[in-house]
């Protein structure tokens, strides 16, 4: 009997995201752009993920260099989106040179928390590298609550001996939550996967003989549509216009996340 498996991105596809975004040369906050949106308008950008929680940042100096936090303190981070390929050796030399400030990230504290009162994972937070000006451009909070059905979706998947996995750009310790609360394995909860480490993924569960199903909602997705079995586009998350080109990559394109239980692969 074949095994099957099903892989889920986590922001926008179990998870309904809001997020705040703050352009550091204007102060201006956004929450109506995506974040992979606007890398993908820049000729140079990545997306790159912290891997901390922002509750840290609480009482530190505002004025404190974003890039001293991350030095001084040995955070991680991972690159999982980019319109120009960089290495974390690339990243870590802007940072060290960088002057966006603590400030830049808490600004936006208060606005997502007014936009999701009850968050259930707090996904953490990211900026974005402008390559070619070599600086912060951008930094970005995100947070989110499950889609309804998730739970019980999941449940019916496993109950059926379908295997359950995540891969999302997001940082860690959300995505290890998110596997405890949705009932998971920790040990298939694939976090800060880039474009091509979903892909990956996908792959390495094939090479174990599974049927893979890809369900995802974005453009860092679109790798492991295309090695798939099965690629499930998902437009629950209203933020996005979903363009024809993703799509096209799609074999379904679903609304609601328990509409995967219908879908023979």
């Amino acid at each position: 009997m074949t095994k099957k498996a099903i892989v889920f991105d986590n922001s926008g596809t179990l998870i309904e995201r809001f997020r705040v975004i703050k352009d550091v040369s204007t102060g201006e906050l956004i929450t109506h752009v995506n974040s992979l949106d606007l890398i993908d308008s820049c000729l140079n950008a990545a997306l790159v993920v912290l891997q901390f929680n922002t509750k840290r940042l609480t009482g530190l100096n505002p004025d404190t260099l974003i890039s001293d936090f991350i030095l001084e303190n040995n955070i991680d981070f991972d690159i999982s989106y980019y319109s120009t390929e960089v290495s974390k050796e690339e990243i870590t030399a802007i940072l060290e040179k960088d002057s966006a400030v603590i400030k830049d990230i808490t600004d936006t504290f208060p606005l997502l928390k007014e936009r999701v009162p009850n968050m259930e994972i707090c996904n953490g937070s990211a900026v974005i590298i402008d390559i070619a000006e070599e600086r912060i451009a951008y930094t970005i909070t995100s947070a989110g609550q499950l889609f309804g059905g998730v739970k019980d979706t999941i449940a019916k998947l496993q109950d059926n001996d379908i295997d359950v996995f995540i891969a999302s750009g997001d940082r860690s310790g959300a995505i290890k939550r998110l596997a405890n609360i949705t009932g998971i394995p920790e040990e298939h909860a694939f976090a800060t996967a880039s474009t091509h480490g979903k892909a990956e993924i996908v792959a390495n569960l094939q090479h174990e003989g599974y049927k893979v199903m890809m369900v995802g909602d974005g453009p860092n997705d679109i790798l492991a549509f295309e090695q798939a079995d099965r690629a499930v586009l998902t437009t629950e998350q209203k933020d996005g216009d979903f363009p024809d080109k993703l799509k096209g990559y799609a074999d379904f394109v679903i609304e609601d996340i328990s509409e995967v239980l219908q879908i023979d692969f």
